[in-house]
């Protein structure tokens, strides 16, 4: 097999290799970064804004002088046009003859550049999987999301060949004309299948189809770069288009809807179910906590369950939910506070969010997950906003034989009914999807060849695996651990082996999503006791509080996604973010100044909406620093950020119920001490990892 490299050299046309991508100059810049990197000399900030720079260099030139080649074409045919035109009643055979001759030159001038296009687009392409493979960065997606849909962008040059198309349009128009100028002219837009096929058009067209598989992969990078989902998925979107299904996907966002609203229906009334089992208010804590201790384990083994089936852990959370709930309304009649955690504990290893996220991940089509994935989104904001609403609704004490329906128990029985109506409907509408790896045994599809070096493909393969493989045919000396990057690329199997790949950068991002979840949790488990202290609130006032907190999330990412991420870069907004969450926690304290409604609504105002920016960006941040094997598996980045917000609730609501151990009056304080010291602490370990991030 011949090196790219090598290939590239062997293909250059003389008079225009200064105007190639310099594929070695690039190759030892990797090279000698990765050296830079591991003695200390440079940082991975530096590295990334020095290689886009190179790129940006290098694009530029390919670019500007494929617009000059192309200007140069563009007024040879014009000149050879009016030349037709104007001996359009005169043509004779042989002047025929020689404005073809001269249109099939420009041709081969035109198959030159399409060879030269198609180089320099295969060598970027390379350039940038290799980058990736050296640091296990997501720089592809990182620059080609930057540069393919910013309004000055040469990229688009390589994307779309608009001009070249244009002038191998004028030379197969002119040469049909010239070949049927004793008949009458049929337009080569109202005949698609000329009759008179020059073998220069063939050529071209030929090219051209290459250059496009070539481009395909940049592409298809520059569209799903914008997805917060995994961008090495190796299921083909042909196959995931089968997968797909409308209800289906409708009821996994159902379930992250009614998931959330199980969440925080409860908070509003948590305090005095607490205290009419005999508890003190702030045990209501650890009822809420319950529900995210058992998420920590539940995240796990659904993560693991979503490889195998999709519908299975779907029914079985929706049963354990229906059980959870019953048990939690139970407890008011059963006089039992331990009856009350079991039922949360019940409802927390129902959490199949880990499922909602794989779903949208492998059985939407890209063209439509980034709707779905704002679906997930929504449903999630909404249900946060609802679940404490409908505590405006329970104002009922009323009893059906010895079960009691009052504003305690409402929650628990209304969302077992809940979860019982979505049982049912995810029975009956819910279609399981074939398994991720296809296997038809019958068809020529999967007829598979047993390669030299043990490794198995298909026979038949689509376009842009056709691509991949060519370019592991080209790669073999490009790297000493080319034989490895496989390997390297493998999901990890446990979560020491997760731990073992995150770096400094990822590892504060996890802490950072840590104390945002803990900030936040913070601020709506004790709402209700603290209000109840300082401003006697009723239930319906928390819940109304509540809901009003939470219908700002969509509004505020939509802020975030549209206006302020064009203005700022993620880390200046990630910095900000966690600087206002800081400001919110001081202004939150009660110090020797009576405590109002406005300072607590503002103070809270301010935490949890900066803690909704800094979660969205965040998350951003965290998929581009985290290595590639961390991207699927069931030891995945979504599975450690959701565990790291989870303890961070866990952690939270055992804060407020410990801090039962003081007056009610010290309550705030003392659970506000913890929030503003890990709150610092993230600051000061961002601001140490600033230049790293991008």
């Amino acid at each position: 097999m011949v090196a790219f490299g090598k290939k590239l050299r062997e293909s250059q046309i003389p008079e225009w290799r200064e105007y190639y991508i310099n594929y070695k100059l690039m190759k030892k810049k990797v090279k000698r970064y990765t050296q830079q990197i591991e003695i200390g000399t440079q940082n991975d900030y530096y590295v990334l804004r020095d290689f886009s720079r190179l790129l940006d260099i290098q694009i530029e030139k390919i670019v500007l002088f494929l617009l000059e080649q192309q200007g140069l074409l563009a007024r040879r045919l014009s000149r050879l046009g009016e030349e037709q035109n104007g001996l359009s009643q005169q043509l004779t055979e042989t002047k025929v003859d020689e404005l073809q001759e001269q249109y099939r030159a420009a041709g081969e001038d035109l198959l030159r550049l399409l060879a030269f296009v198609e180089m320099n687009a295969i060598g970027l392409r390379k350039i940038l999987k290799k980058f990736d493979k050296r640091f296990g960065y997501k720089f592809t997606d990182y620059y080609v999301k930057t540069r393919a849909n910013h309004p000055h962008s040469q990229l688009k040059q390589v994307f779309k060949q608009v001009g070249i198309v244009a002038v191998a349009g004028a030379i197969f128009r002119n040469l049909a004309e010239l070949e049927d100028h004793k008949g009458s002219y049929i337009s080569i837009y109202d005949q698609l299948d000329l009759s008179h096929k020059a073998p220069v058009i063939e050529s071209i067209k030929e090219a051209l189809k290459r250059l496009s598989n070539s481009t395909n992969f940049l592409q298809f990078l520059g569209k799903h770069a914008m997805l917060l989902e995994d961008g090495l998925s190796d299921t083909p979107e042909s196959y995931v288009d089968e997968r797909y299904h409308f209800m289906s996907l409708v009821l996994n966002l159902g379930n992250t809807f009614l998931y959330m609203v199980n969440t925080y229906i409860i908070v509003p009334t948590a305090d005095n179910y607490t205290m009419s089992l005999g508890a003190a208010a702030t045990v209501c804590g650890i009822v809420i906590g319950a529900m995210a201790v058992a998420q920590v384990f539940s995240s796990v083994y659904f993560s693991s369950w979503s490889n195998r089936s999709y519908m299975q852990p779907l029914v079985f959370s929706s049963i354990i939910l229906v059980v959870g709930n019953t048990l939690y309304a139970l407890a008011y009649d059963l006089k039992s506070i331990t009856i009350l955690l079991v039922g949360r504990l019940f409802c927390g290893l129902g959490s199949a969010r880990a499922v909602n996220r794989r779903y949208i991940t492998d059985c939407v089509p890209l063209k439509l997950r980034m709707q779905a994935s704002a679906g997930f989104v929504s449903a999630s904001a909404l249900g946060m906003a609802c679940g404490p609403a409908l505590a405006c609704f329970f104002r009922r004490n009323f009893k059906i034989s010895s079960i009691t329906f009052n504003e305690d128990t409402l929650p628990g029985w209304t969302m077992a009914l809940a979860w019982l109506v979505y049982l049912v409907w995810l029975c009956i509408c819910f279609k399981e999807p074939p398994s991720l790896m296809p296997s038809e045994p019958n068809t020529g599809k999967t007829v598979k060849l047993i390669l030299e070096n043990g490794c198995t493909r298909p026979l038949l393969l689509n376009e842009h695996a056709k691509q991949e493989c060519a370019d592991q045919e080209c790669d073999d000396d490009d790297d000493d651990d080319e034989g490895s990057s496989k390997r390297n690329r493998k999901p990890v199997d446990s979560i020491i082996s997760a731990y073992k790949l995150l770096t400094p950068s990822v590892k504060v991002q996890l802490f950072v999503y840590f104390m945002l979840k803990y900030a936040m949790e913070i601020v709506l488990a004790e709402s209700s006791v603290i209000t109840g202290y300082y401003f006697v609130w009723s239930t319906t006032n928390v819940a109304v509080f509540l809901a009003c907190l939470g219908l700002t999330v969509l509004p505020v990412n939509i802020i975030v996604g549209s206006y302020l991420s064009n203005l700022f870069e993620e880390r200046q907004l990630l910095l900000a973010s966690e600087i206002m969450v800081c400001v919110g926690i001081i202004l939150s304290f009660h110090t020797s100044i009576p405590y109002s409604v406005p300072q607590y609504v503002c103070s809270a105002l301010i935490t949890f909406v900066s803690a909704e920016i800094l979660e969205g960006v965040n998350l951003s941040l965290l998929s581009r620093v985290m290595s590639s094997r961390l991207s699927r598996g069931t030891f995945n980045g979504g599975l450690l950020s959701t565990e790291a917000g989870t303890i961070a609730r866990v952690i939270a609501d055992g804060t407020i119920t410990l801090s039962g151990y003081f007056s009610e009056s010290k309550l705030l304080n003392v659970t506000l001490i913890p929030s503003l010291i890990i709150c610092v602490y993230a600051i000061v370990a961002t601001c140490f990892t600033y230049n790293s991030l991008y």
